[in-house]
């Protein structure tokens, strides 16, 4: 685990060796399955989502239980753990659910600081890889949304991100938070037609669902507000992913392919282009190691640290996939090319969690700024 920061101390932003350990295994395990030409596959099925890839990821390697205490099952570790998980999904843009359960909804059940009950028997079973967990609110949300009033549960929600591949759901309403079976009575799951097709969309209807009451309103608002606040500073760690690949590919081709006997590479405004993006890229990744550090640390800075992250990694993770596709030239604008895969995921994640501007208005309202 990575030890607390004191209050005034600089963040830490470089990585362990446990950190690189981790690196190096889940980008062995995404390289044999989860390499270009079969997620492009699975986005054409109607099962996205490889079973044995996600097994081998949640348990084969622990990734599932990362911010799970020992106590309840999982690993220990912290948000930096999962950062570097987060940024190996993003480099291969993996149809995986580990945002959406392994940060978000376990983090909302952490939040509850449940030691036993329902609560805790559910973060045992998302940190063994048993189930797969989804919080029921807008992919866009940056806050707690209620669902319905009181009672039995009605409501129709979405999109709600990895529903199609979840076993519970985790419904905030008016009188708490709940815990619903995908297939219980009354809930109904209706996939939707995502921009990334690597990151499912469902919309959920429920009608007169009934679930395990988790918390009481006022604990669950709390939870979910922490849940979507580890998203968001997570997130930019996938978008970091995204953006590193997108450079690194974009290089590579660019020294590869030749016009009038020399690289395309070599010509100056290629490079001009190319040098900008490095530049956008390693300040990105101090903002997402930053976010990282105050969500793992418990920073009070925490919300200023996710709000730069996510306003800045955001366009960043865009910009480097569109570049992507315009320096491939006329490769870049096929389906064969993963490059489309990383500019659709780049743009759906600029909206998750609360967009870019929203973002920047939070910074600005932290800092006591003009409103940008």
């Amino acid at each position: 685990m990575t030890a607390q920061t004191g209050v005034g101390q600089a963040p830490d932003l470089l990585y362990s060796e446990a950190e690189e350990d981790l690196r190096a295994a889940v980008r062995s395990l995404l390289a044999d399955r989860a390499d270009a030409p079969s997620v492009i596959a699975r986005t054409e099925s109607d099962t996205p989502y490889d079973p044995q890839l996600w097994k081998a990821l949640a348990t084969g390697i622990g990734a599932a239980g990362l911010l799970v205490p020992e106590e309840l099952g999982g690993q220990g570790a912290t948000h930096r753990e999962a950062a570097v998980v987060l940024e190996e999904l993003g480099r291969s843009v993996a149809p995986a659910p580990y945002l959406t359960s392994s940060v978000v909804a376990t983090e909302t059940l952490l939040a509850l600081g449940a030691q036993d009950g329902p609560a805790a028997g559910l973060l045992a079973q998302l940190a063994e890889g048993r189930k797969v967990a989804v919080l029921a609110v807008p992919f866009s949300a940056a806050s707690a949304v209620p669902a319905a009033v009181t009672g039995s549960l009605d409501a129709t929600l979405g999109p709600i991100a990895d529903a199609s591949a979840a076993d519970v759901l985790l419904v905030p309403t008016a009188d708490g938070l709940h815990a619903v079976a995908t297939d219980a009575p009354g809930v109904r799951v209706e996939p939707l037609v995502p921009l990334d097709l690597t990151r499912p969309l469902a919309t959920v209807t429920l009608t007169g669902a009934t679930g395990s009451r988790l918390a009481d309103a006022g604990a669950s608002a709390r939870a979910v507000d922490r849940g979507l606040l580890a998203g968001a500073g997570l997130l930019a760690s996938e978008q970091l992913g995204i953006a590193e690949w997108c450079l690194t590919e974009t290089v590579r081709h660019t020294r590869e392919r030749h016009q009038f006997n020399r690289p395309v590479g070599s010509f100056q405004s290629l490079k001009h282009r190319m040098a900008q993006l490095w530049l956008e890229v390693v300040s990105a990744r101090a903002a997402a190691r930053n976010a990282a550090d105050a969500l793992a640390t418990g920073s009070p800075d925490t919300p200023l640290a996710v709000a730069v992250a996510q306003a800045y990694c955001s366009k960043v993770a865009v910009h480097a996939a569109e570049e992507c596709v315009q320096l491939h030239g006329g490769i870049g604008m096929t389906w064969e090319h993963p490059a489309h895969l990383y500019l659709k995921r780049a743009k759906a994640d600029a909206t998750a969690y609360g967009t870019a501007g929203r973002h920047r208005e939070t910074v600005a309202a932290l800092m006591e700024l003009p409103a940008p």
